[in-house]
């Protein structure tokens, strides 16, 4: 978990008890039917169940963690119907389905009883049976298995949601468990009719149900409150919804009214192949809050601002070489009020307090829960652009703002990518926040072995696993490729889900052609966070989506390993001072004890910089170099925290980056690992040397909106709802950078306000527009030679052997120097506080000179000061510099 988020509260974190009930008796267990429901039975060893810990996974087969196994003991249970079950095993497809199951007790629904799943399921169950004691043990049962294998099959091909047809909607709800469902529009409530096989609820309407505002009336057993229900439920497969998202609202997205002028024929940036793909990551309130010259601060249509400073950022960037706009959530979210008259706003004069003062933090926690910034990393429709960020929430002019979005950002020289969070849900059980659980409670959870709900994702976990959650994914991506025409899709938490499930999301976007569709599936870029943890790691369940299972795929994983080279230590080190490569780590030590003796740090910078080559090459796992002690190594032989550094199969399998929305921004991390000595040039320079580890590196690379112009979040670690004020980007140098805003808010950084406070104080370590200027400009120019050099773009790891090469690796190289030979260029990155000459002996007689993009370029240090002497094949690079050498 060494990267994964810190998003939530603990109060998102509610206690939940599993669902549903079988009734097994022991020996031959039995399912009990209750009709109509009833309460657990509650008197002494016959008490009713207090988890879960039975799974009816097939028509033919219930597992049940810790009950006695054998037919010698066979009793029935005296209430109710019951399904009888036999002591069985797992059959070998059983077992591949569920690896976690396979040492629990398993038994066989009796044949003659098999006819009565499909009623058993639309009630309470309950699992029991007799114990060799004389008394019961009681369980609920989780149902995820036996409603795929009894519906599944035939759901997963229907359309769910509003389906026009000549102007007329039918809509449709999956509820296989439901006793009944109506829709309730517009105040009137209208039936809906069941399809046995599949589950699947229907109704056809007229013409005049456009634009009419719905609900689903789910009557369902409730395992977590143990009784029968009606829930007032919105489509988990919205089109549209009313404000906070309180109804949905019958929309087809092809209405010509929701489509902004041009929009059919949108012409498009040319699509730029993942392992080639230079991102910028931002969240679209951050975006233009801030920004006095935009017309439209924090919404959807501040990207249509051509003259704003951001937008004209923005577009710089692009002609500079970066491809993609990768926005954090926009689809609608649970967290943020909607309307601006229902918003919170802090009750203090931010800007009167000192630098490093608590009273910014605490003034903004007490509003933090009502206004209108988070992330928005706590999903409650899926496939509905986020009500906050449009003019009106209420209207359809979350589609149509969102489009022109799309729109303007194309328009600027950039695709979109959509951040997606399917892993998890804002809530489960019968919160107001809950939607798919309210509609077939414990199944689209992910439920652990007592029938919690699993929570490692930091919310109540989804389970892409089971086959229509797994379609619910597919389907919305689909959604937004056709009718957002967004370019790419970032999955967050993506190990949590199936890699099935991913190669299902790539296929179907493979599908869509331009003539069918109005877009081009193949060209759309999928990545994701590929972490290992949690209760589905190691392949526990299913085979994941992780960075090693991805691998050879085509899409990529986020490489957490050359950034914590290039920054030190870990996003969660106690001490935030340790330093890396491009923090000083031994070249330019600070005071912390953490980093160990000088011989220790000069140890870990080499492997550190042994880290670094492997990111350089894509994260290559085949990749052979010699390493920092001299051995001849593969990338899959450097150690990382115990696992490979290189796991990719090709350029594209791995993404780099430097720094993203999660843990501290670079410059704050290099705030704190510096010394405090470093002045606003150096800062500078050293920012732009940890950007371009990623930005020249084989594969793609991702950096986090702002980092180019020194972007502080005032050394705040999870801003995920830390408000405008420690969040907003500072595109006019004059406002500063961030930092310096006060103490960052407690609930995450209030153990690092010791270290945090004399650097808030520091006035030194708040740029001015010199140092801002000088990085941006500066990493533009790499992103120049990256977009215009085609040996950045190598296609498999045999090409990257054959071109890429580190000519000074091993026991004599140079701590805090890396030198890089890939085809006809030399890169050097220099992260020491010295000028560094670097001499390679087979290519002396080359002509080499520093490249014209950096001789002409914004760096006056690297352009007077990096040279090459022919005769000796010496490479000569200033200090805290990344200087790149075209031979001529």
């Amino acid at each position: 978990m060494s990267s994964t988020p810190r998003r939530f509260p603990a109060a998102r974190r509610p206690r939940r008890r599993l669902a549903a009930a079988l009734a097994v008796v022991l020996g031959a267990a039995a399912l009990f039917v209750s009709s109509p429901p009833r309460p657990a039975q509650a008197a002494g060893p016959e008490s009713g169940p207090a988890d879960a810990g039975a799974q009816w996974i097939d028509r033919d087969t219930v597992i049940w963690k810790g009950a006695e196994h054998t037919a010698s003991q066979l009793e029935f249970g005296a209430h109710g119907k019951r399904i009888r079950l036999r002591p069985g095993t797992l059959s070998p497809s059983e077992r591949l389905a569920y690896p976690h199951l396979t040492g629990y007790p398993a038994f066989t629904v009796d044949p003659r009883d098999r006819h009565l799943a499909r009623t058993a399921l639309r009630g309470e169950l309950l699992a029991t049976q007799r114990t060799a004691d004389g008394g019961r043990a009681t369980t609920g049962v989780q149902i995820p298995g036996v409603l795929d294998d009894l519906y599944g099959a035939r759901a997963r091909h229907a359309a769910l949601g509003p389906v026009f047809r000549h102007g007329r909607p039918a809509l449709s709800v999956w509820a296989p468990t439901a006793r009944t469902v109506a829709l309730e529009l517009d105040g009137r409530t209208v039936p809906m009719r069941r399809d046995d096989a599949t589950g699947i609820w229907r109704a056809t309407g007229t013409r005049d149900w456009t634009g009419k505002p719905y609900r689903y009336l789910v009557t369902v057993w409730a395992p977590t409150v143990g009784k029968t229900v009606t829930n007032k439920v919105t489509d988990p497969y919205s089109t549209a919804l009313t404000a906070d998202s309180a109804r949905s609202v019958v929309t087809d997205l092809d209405d010509p009214e929701l489509a902004p002028p041009g929009w059919s024929g949108l012409t498009k940036p040319a699509a730029v192949p993942l392992r080639r793909a230079r991102i910028q990551e931002l969240q679209i309130r951050d975006f233009s809050v801030e920004d006095r010259t935009s017309r439209h601060p924090g919404q959807y249509l501040a990207f249509t601002d051509r003259r704003s400073d951001g937008m004209r950022h923005l577009a710089a960037l692009a002609r500079s070489g970066t491809s993609y706009v990768h926005l954090l959530p926009a689809f609608d979210f649970a967290t943020t009020p909607e309307l601006p008259a229902d918003q919170a706003r802090p009750g203090c004069d931010l800007a009167s307090y000192a630098p490093d003062s608590d009273r910014q933090q605490d003034c903004i926690g007490k509003t933090a829960g009502r206004d209108a910034y988070n992330w928005g990393y706590d999903p409650l429709h899926y496939t509905v652009p986020e009500g906050s960020y449009a003019s009106d929430p209420g209207g359809p002019a979350r589609t149509v703002e969102f489009r022109r979005m799309v729109q303007g950002l194309n328009g600027a020289g950039l695709r979109t990518v959509m951040d997606v969070v399917y892993n998890h849900t804002a809530a489960s059980g019968q919160d107001a926040h809950s939607v798919l659980d309210r509609i077939v409670p414990g199944y689209y959870q992910r439920l652990m072995d007592d029938g919690s709900v699993a929570t490692s994702t930091c919310c109540s976990g989804t389970a892409p696993e089971h086959t229509m959650m797994g379609k619910l994914v597919v389907d919305s991506v689909v959604t937004w490729a056709k009718e957002y025409k967004v370019d790419g899709f970032r999955f967050d938490l993506m190990g949590h889900h199936p890699k099935a499930n991913i190669l299902a999301v790539r296929k179907a976007l493979d599908a869509l052609t331009p003539e069918k569709d109005g877009v081009d599936g193949k060209r759309i870029v999928l990545y994701g966070e590929g972490w290992n943890f949690g209760e589905a790691a190691n392949d526990a369940r299913f085979v994941q989506a992780t960075q090693r299972n991805m691998a050879g795929t085509g899409i990529a994983t986020f490489s957490d390993r050359a950034r914590d080279a290039v920054r030190g230590g870990s996003p969660f080190d106690g001490d935030p001072r340790v330093q890396g490569f491009a923090s000083g780590l031994y070249t330019d030590p600070n005071s912390s004890k953490e980093n160990g003796s000088p011989a220790e740090q000069r140890a870990r910078l080499l492997h550190y910089q042994d880290l670094i080559k492997v990111g350089l090459t894509g994260n290559l796992a085949d990749y052979t170099f010699t390493d920092s002690t001299g051995h001849r190594v593969k990338g899959s032989r450097i150690d990382y925290n115990g696992a490979p550094a290189g796991y990719a199969a090709a350029p594209g399998d791995a993404l780099a980056y430097a720094d993203a929305h999660d843990n501290e921004t670079l410059y704050d991390a290099l705030a704190y690992k510096l010394p405090p000595r470093t002045g606003a040039a150096d800062r500078s320079r050293m920012q732009v040397l940890a950007l371009a580890t990623a930005a020249l590196s084989q594969g793609p690379a991702l950096s986090q909106a702002g980092s180019d112009l020194l972007r502080s979040k005032s050394l705040d670690r999870n801003s995920f709802d830390s408000g405008d004020w420690f969040n907003a980007l500072h595109w006019n140098c004059a406002d500063g950078n961030g930092f310096g805003r006060g103490l960052p808010p407690a609930a995450d950084n209030k153990d690092k306000w010791p270290y945090a406070r004399p650097l808030l104080a520091d006035p030194a370590l708040r740029p001015g527009c010199a140092a801002v200027h000088q990085a941006s400009a500066a990493y533009r120019d790499l992103l120049r030679i990256h977009a215009t050099e085609p040996a950045f773009g190598l296609a498999t790891t045999a090409r990257v052997q054959s071109a890429l090469s580190f000519p000074l690796s091993g026991k004599d190289e140079t701590p805090g120097v890396i030198t890089m030979r890939l085809a006809h260029l030399v890169i050097v990155f220099n992260a020491t506080p010295h000028r560094q000459d670097q001499t390679v002996r087979a290519l002396a007689g080359d002509r080499y000179a520093l490249h014209p993009v950096q001789a002409r370029g914004a760096d006056r240090i690297t352009a007077a000061g990096a040279s090459y002497a022919r005769t000796s094949g010496t490479f000569t690079v200033p200090a805290r510099t990344v200087a790149v050498f075209r031979r001529g």
